[in-house]
């Protein structure tokens, strides 16, 4: 979703007039969207919270009109008799009670389901928002920094709670008070209620323009809310980093900046906003004044309107301005929520924009069911089932993030089933973006990639993607005991298989060590292990799924020489039969690769087994020997 822009156009005034306009006309897009996610999950609730409103809006009128006839009904004459009877009074008062004690009833009734209709969207919308982010590509995420994500989770989410929890709720009461207070001003007296509409009036007008100049500084409050999660978290993960090198003091200057920054935004946004509330307040006292002047004239017969006088009784008076607060402080209320609401929507529009964020394609009708691949677009799928083999082929493969930007050239590369495959090269080659590749992270722009003959687009994501394994350089560990880390590769795996996955590997024998061996919590990814021991239970986790293509990203990069050794021989015997992807800066890890492949800036320089690359004296002879030609 585009963000609109609130800066001052290249037409002075008039670039911002639009820039306003095209925001309201966002804003209310954004809100009928909300409204109408919550009616459609919310509809029998919602319908109850507006009965609810109703009746406790008629017993709050009831009430006041009450006062005109305790006035001019009971106390007016109760004090003009020497020996006053109160029964009918009493009586009138027991009336009275249960009216009230209705409304109570009625208004403690729609509260408490707000609560539930608030919470239970709440628990939709972050349901539905992390389910349109597990199926998100991977080019999002490196779009968007974790702690912007974590912010419309959090603070987002949070703010629509407030507002559907408060601000909903009262802008429903509001309008069914104003109509029925309103309805009864009428009645009682036409004079007053035109004072009464000129002061609403006011107060309204005050309220959009004020709303309209603090709209645009409450979606900068978030963003810049967004920008000190993201710098948390990220300051968070690398704080090793910044102790290592002695950049406290720069990271607190940094955060200082953007923690400014949202100061400055959020006293921008609500500077504005929160001098509705007294401003309104005051207008309605003004209001009372001038209603209380005009219904002392037209008491004593001195005020008069197109030479019509209007006269009218004590007790109608003082139920006039009792129904002048009900008919002004709704407006007040209303102007109260404004940086709820106001706040709510920009966060609905991010988490909208959240939701609205493009799922990965998956156009793939070949699937992986029993070791095989089915083709689901033929009439008799079984027919043409073909046994997974994991021959991976590159042909003419070109590639890059970002259109403007190649990262691969003419990449051909063929393959046997079984074999081990090696790439080389330095930092920026396109190594880790060639597995992206076979992963289908991303799509090739030109050129054809294709397993078992089969191009990888024509195969479904899932079913590719179980059909082989990757063990990254960065791993992650869950929350959970390490036989709950390793059964992630394959969920249905008994304890014993995960067990026998970890001594292939080399594992066993540190976990064994642990305080609750396989049993040990982990928290933290895994913060209690050290570098390698983490390396080593993500080696396991891919040895237990036990899929026909194995790719391993630096799988030992943080693993001493002596544990490499005892891994490397877990891992031959992992890699039999497997086809086998490698990247390895270690090249004396790869000299028993069947293909060695020299990758420089995006292109294949050079291809061949060990011996053969050695004998060519080029590029890998130097990354190995270390020596120019």
């Amino acid at each position: 979703m585009r963000q609109p822009s609130f800066q001052r156009g290249p037409h002075g005034p008039a670039g911002q007039n639009a820039g306003f306009q095209r925001a309201t006309k966002q804003q209310k897009q954004v809100m009928k969207r909300l409204f109408g996610f919550v009616f459609r999950h919310y509809k029998f609730s919602i319908l109850t919270v507006l009965l609810c409103i109703v009746v406790s809006s008629i017993t709050s009128l009831m009430s006041t009109l009450f006062t005109r006839t305790l006035i001019d009904d009971y106390i007016v004459p109760l004090t003009q008799v020497a020996n006053p009877e109160y029964a009918s009074l009493m009586q009138a008062l027991f009336r009275l009670a249960l009216v009230l004690l209705l409304g109570v009833i009625a208004s403690y009734s729609y509260n408490r389901l707000m609560i539930n209709v608030s919470q239970g969207t709440m628990t939709r919308l972050r349901k539905a928002i992390f389910e349109r982010m597990e199926q998100l590509p991977i080019s999002y995420f490196d779009q968007h920094s974790h702690g912007e994500l974590m912010s419309v989770y959090t603070n987002d989410v949070d703010s629509l709670r407030q507002m559907i929890s408060t601000a909903m709720a009262q802008v429903f009461s509001s309008v069914i008070t104003i109509v029925a207070t309103f309805s009864s001003m009428i009645v009682l007296s036409v004079p007053l209620t035109l004072v009464s509409i000129f002061i609403a009036l006011v107060m309204m007008v005050t309220t959009t323009r004020l709303g309209k100049w603090s709209r645009g500084h409450f979606r900068v409050q978030q963003e810049s809310l967004a920008r000190v999660n993201g710098f948390v978290e990220e300051m968070m993960t690398g704080q090793k980093v910044v102790k290592v090198f002695c950049r406290e003091q720069q990271t607190i200057s940094e955060f200082e900046t953007i923690n400014e920054q949202l100061r400055s935004s959020a006293c921008h946004a609500n500077r504005i906003a929160n001098i509705v509330m007294p401003v309104n307040g005051n207008l309605g006292n003004l209001g009372y004044v001038l209603i209380a002047v005009v219904g002392a004239s037209l008491a004593l017969g001195q005020f008069s309107i197109l030479h019509s006088t209007f006269s009218i009784s004590l007790g109608t008076i003082v139920a006039f301005l009792q129904l002048n607060k009900s008919f002004t402080q709704p407006i007040s209320h209303v102007s109260q929520q404004i940086n709820s609401v106001l706040n709510a929507t920009v966060g609905a529009e991010r988490i909208f924009a959240l939701s609205d964020a493009e799922p990965e394609v998956d156009e793939g009708h070949w699937t992986l069911q029993d070791g095989c691949w089915v083709d689901n677009h033929s009439q008799h799928p079984t027919l043409h089932a073909q046994v997974v083999r994991g021959d991976v082929d590159f042909t003419d493969v070109d590639f890059g993030y970002v259109p403007e930007k190649q990262v691969l050239y003419d990449i051909d590369i063929n393959t046997k089933p079984g074999q081990k495959i090696a790439f080389v090269g330095g930092t920026g080659a396109g190594k880790t973006t060639i597995i992206n590749l076979i992963n289908r992270f991303y799509d090739v722009q030109k050129g054809t990639i294709l397993y078992d003959g089969i191009p990888i687009t024509d195969i479904q994501k899932s079913s590719l993607r179980r059909s082989m394994t990757i063990v990254l350089q960065e791993t992650h560990l869950f929350t959970g005991t390490v036989l709950d880390n390793i059964r992630y590769g394959r969920l249905d795996a008994t304890d014993e298989e995960c067990m026998e996955a970890a001594r292939l590997v080399g594992a066993h024998e540190f976990i064994r060590r642990l305080a609750e061996g396989y049993h040990t919590m982990l928290h933290g990814d895994g913060g209690n292990l050290s570098q390698g021991e983490r390396q080593l239970l993500a080696i396991a986790r891919a040895a237990i799924a036990n899929p026909p293509v194995l790719i391993l990203d630096e799988a030992t990069s943080s693993i001493d020489t002596r544990t490499e050794q005892m891994v490397q021989r877990g891992m031959d015997s992992l890699m039999q039969g497997r086809t086998t992807f490698v990247i390895a800066h270690r090249l004396s890890t790869v000299r028993n690769a069947d293909q060695i492949i020299v990758l420089d800036h995006g292109h294949i320089a050079e291809s061949g087994t060990h011996d053969e690359l050695l004998a060519l004296r080029g590029q890998y002879y130097q990354l190995y020997t270390g020596k120019e030609i």
